[in-house]
């Protein structure tokens, strides 16, 4: 009986809890962090740092980079866990596969270059 004597007023702030609004303060935290992420990633061009260096500072701000985009812009900071699981695993789980596949690879490569002897890519001299 208690609901019958409830206002409208006294309803409506539930049916604005439904959508939730973030700060503009986060998504502007969010952005900065971004643009120094960038900047990171272009310095490392301009310093001109070469080999696995190079590539594990660029993987690594890429990777920066999208999980900030991941966890504020698409909201999974905010999901279930479960959710976050069936999402962020499998691209994971894709990674530790290949590299499986380039030890792998590795092996296969230097067993044939000690069965055959030299490397299949450099051709045998003609003799005429």
């Amino acid at each position: 009986m208690a609901e019958a004597h409830m206002s409208p007023q006294t309803l409506a702030p539930a049916a604005h809890a439904e959508g939730q609004q973030h700060p503009i303060r986060l998504y502007l935290i969010v952005w900065f962090w971004l643009f120094v992420l960038s900047a990171c990633s272009y310095l490392v061009d301009l310093l001109q740092f070469q080999g696995y260096l190079r590539w594990g500072l660029i993987l690594m701000l890429m990777l920066g980079k999208a999980g900030l985009i991941i966890a504020v812009f698409m909201h999974m900071a905010w999901e279930r866990l479960a959710l976050s699981y069936a999402i962020l695993v499998p691209p994971v789980l894709v990674l530790i596969f290949v590299v499986i596949m380039a030890f792998e690879a590795d092996y296969t490569f230097f067993t044939r270059m000690e069965f055959f002897g030299a490397s299949p890519a450099v051709p045998a001299p003609v003799v005429h």
